[in-house]
């Protein structure tokens, strides 16, 4: 449970229609093999101590009691168990028929919720049996105990910052006011649904949507288990399709007809992050609602749960086009506005022959072709000095060309020369004045260009530089739009070589496919042998990395400690422990300090969920200090 990971458990037993006696020993065999598995909240299906579909002989007093029997059987199994269980049976109060999940914990029953929705349409007449679920909690007897009976219970872990759980059965979910909103708005970040969904042809897709929907509505967990083989199917199929969702993504589900025991790995603190970060989320509402106290054994949870190495960009190839797609349009509509707002026809942008200058151009180009404008207008200005390559020059040069734009080349090494003979900066110390003046005097003449065309500066700088402060004030820093503001490295990548793959240029193609397997590089400091001297990466770390970094610090509010846990799990194989941890320090140490750069940043387009826009989704003070940040990383080993 370190770090807010709770692993949770959706079961569904093999049981026999109204013998409750055998579906208690299934249920506990099953609980016992989820607990050993680290689970600490187990859910069973909907009626399973007697079956979904009794029918009638749910009015047979023998088998309601042979239920409270099972029940009992099932709560003494959880004695020394380390888990909240939810399993479902039929229950009588006050002369009452009632379809309820019982929650259990080391023994004892903690409440009792019946089931809000009874359907009575299509296959479903349950409400030929079963009455509807009370609100408001009132009390049980149950055996010797009394037990909170009601809908409004909630249950919430007293050692687990934010577990709060509520329940739900089957029909709660489909309907137009599901229980779980009020249970979500009261506090629970966790829903469970004990359900018996029977089977029909593409009923699963519509049940993985409603899952998928209800957790991302309510910015929860969801467990949902339905019922399995063993139900009768005398007029219906149950498949035992089990989900576990989280915040909207389905994080584990079963395969229908194989009763599947699924487990997935809630992250509790970020669901409350999630809340937290989006105001709107909702106020209580005006109820009146009983929370049950429960513990569990505070442990280091096992993650299973997987976290890929580059969270920016889908791992799907589809999905991966059609994002990229996506990103291009956004980019070239921001572009498109701005120009249609200032009347101008010309832009004005550094080509360096490197991947952000490269996509720069190519949205420049898509926004003039959806403007009509001729890509004549396009100036694109090669700046040669000190760190040029050939490779860089010439592949600069032939995408100019090839796409039609205007190419004007300025050697600035005379001028850089010049402005280090005013400053008493030698040509010789290739320190930090060394590089930014090169940057800046390159920004003087794009801005200058700009003034002498009438044109905007585009900028070409990407967000993962934004976040690293990898990026000279008021030199490359700076522009009158900045098309990659919101892209991280790791999907420029990607947005190069989907135009690369779609472009129907062959020759085109060949010059983004060199592109993409240039170093990255400023290109400040003197070439050796004719080769890039200045790798990025080996000065600030590699770019994926980093961009892991800022999408679970930013977007997931994780502390330095989670971002180095799940780090170290996505990373296994690719770096060592002690490198990851290296360059999240120096990802913590840059983002703090160079708050300053992006407090002044130029307009340009949010493309995702993380950005870092002073205007919008980062409101960071330039002068906030990490200090608490580090300490918790100079703990880590």
């Amino acid at each position: 449970m370190k770090h807010g990971f709770v692993k949770v458990a959706a079961v569904t037993p093999k049981i026999k229609v109204a013998d409750p006696a055998y579906n208690a020993q299934a249920v506990c065999e099953k609980l016992k093999f989820a607990c050993e598995k680290g689970a600490k909240i187990i859910v069973f299906p909907e009626l399973c101590l007697t079956g979904y579909t009794c029918n009638d002989l749910f009015l047979q007093e023998l088998l309601l009691e042979e239920a409270k029997k099972a029940l009992f059987t099932v709560a003494s199994c959880t004695r020394g168990q380390d888990a909240l269980v939810f399993v479902g049976l039929p229950l009588e109060q006050d002369g009452r028929l009632y379809n309820v999940a019982a929650a259990i914990q080391n023994g004892e029953i903690l409440g009792l919720i019946p089931k809000t929705n009874i359907p009575a349409y299509a296959e479903f007449y349950e409400g030929r049996h079963f009455a509807e679920g009370n609100a408001q909690v009132v009390s049980c007897q149950l055996g010797e105990k009394e037990v909170p009976f009601g809908t409004s219970l909630l249950f919430r872990c007293m050692n687990l910052k934010g577990l709060i759980v509520g329940c739900e059965i089957c029909e709660d979910l489909w309907v137009a006011n599901p229980p779980s909103t009020n249970h979500a708005l009261m506090g629970a970040t966790v829903i469970v649904n004990l359900s018996a969904s029977n089977e029909t042809v593409g009923k699963d897709e519509y049940r993985e949507l409603l899952v998928k929907s209800a957790s991302a509505r309510l910015l929860s967990g969801y467990i949902y288990t339905s019922a399995g083989e063993g139900e009768s199917t005398q007029d219906l199929v149950f498949g035992g399709h089990n989900l576990i969702a989280e915040n909207g993504t389905i994080l584990s589900q079963a395969k229908k007809f194989v009763g599947e025991c699924v487990f997935g790995d809630l992250d509790v603190h970020r669901i409350n992050m999630e809340r937290r970060r989006m105001g709107t989320f909702g106020k209580k509402p005006e109820l009146s609602y009983v929370v049950v106290p429960f513990e569990l054994n505070h442990c280091e949870t096992i993650l299973e749960r997987t976290f890929g190495c580059a969270p920016f960009v889908p791992s799907d190839e589809e999905k991966r086009s059609r994002r990229c797609e996506e990103i291009l349009s956004i980019q070239s509509y921001g572009l498109k506005k701005r120009y249609e707002h200032t009347g101008l026809k010309k832009a004005v942008l550094g080509i360096s022959g490197g991947l952000d200058s490269t996509l720069a151009l190519l949205v420049t180009v898509r926004t003039f072709d959806m403007l009509g404008l001729d890509r004549k207008g396009i100036i694109a200005v090669t700046m040669p000095c000190f760190g040029t390559t050939d490779r860089t020059y010439d592949n600069a040069c032939r995408l100019s060309g090839i796409l039609g734009v205007t190419l004007e080349e300025i050697d600035i090494r005379e001028a850089v020369e010049v402005h280090f003979r005013d400053i008493k900066q030698s040509t010789d110390n290739h320190d930090v004045t060394y590089e930014n003046g090169q940057a800046r005097e390159r920004t003087q003449i794009l801005m200058d260009i700009a003034n002498r065309e009438n044109g905007l500066v585009i900028g070409t700088g990407d967000m993962s530089e934004l976040a690293l402060g990898w990026a000279t004030y008021n030199g490359d820093h700076m522009s009158m739009y900045g098309v990659n503001a919101g892209v991280p490295k790791t999907l420029v990548r990607h947005l190069v070589q989907y135009y690369a793959d779609n472009c129907g240029n062959a020759e085109l193609t060949q010059v983004l496919a060199d592109v993409l397997d240039t170093p990255v590089s400023p290109e400040l400091l003197p070439p050796v042998e004719g080769h890039i001297a200045q790798k990025t990466e080996d000065l600030v770390g590699p770019y994926e990395l980093h961009d892991f970094f800022l999408y679970y610090m930013l977007r997931c509010g994780f502390e330095p400690s989670k971002v180095y846990r799940v780090a170290k799990l996505a990373f296994k194989g690719i770096y060592e422990d002690e490198v990851i941890l290296g360059w999240l320090k120096t990802f913590y140490r840059r983002f703090f300090s160079q708050q300053f750069k992006r407090s002044c940043l130029p307009d340009g387009p949010k493309v995702g969920s993380v950005a870092l826009s002073p205007r919008g989704d980062l409101r960071m003070p330039s002068d906030a200090c990490a200090t608490a940040w580090m300490a918790q990383l100079e703990q880590l080993k």
